[in-house]
């Protein structure tokens, strides 16, 4: 099965954001921001959309759907 990478914890150090300060931006705990960032768990597309409005990019920089090997 394809793995789907992210890069939410590069572009919230970026903005020089905390977990808990990008949690408060898009709406959710810090500890599911954790889980995204140490890929334990994959965001629902409503949340993806929400990363990419607040990091401002489109859903595509922030995650990539890596082939199988």
């Amino acid at each position: 099965m394809p793995e789907i990478l992210n890069r939410v914890k590069e572009l919230r150090n970026a903005r020089g954001w905390t977990q808990e300060q990008l949690a408060h931006a898009v709406g959710v705990s810090r500890q599911s921001i954790n889980s995204i960032e140490r890929d334990r768990y994959v965001p629902s597309l409503e949340l993806a959309l929400t990363f990419a409005r607040v990091f401002g990019c489109s859903t595509d920089q922030i995650f990539t759907l890596e082939s199988e090997k």
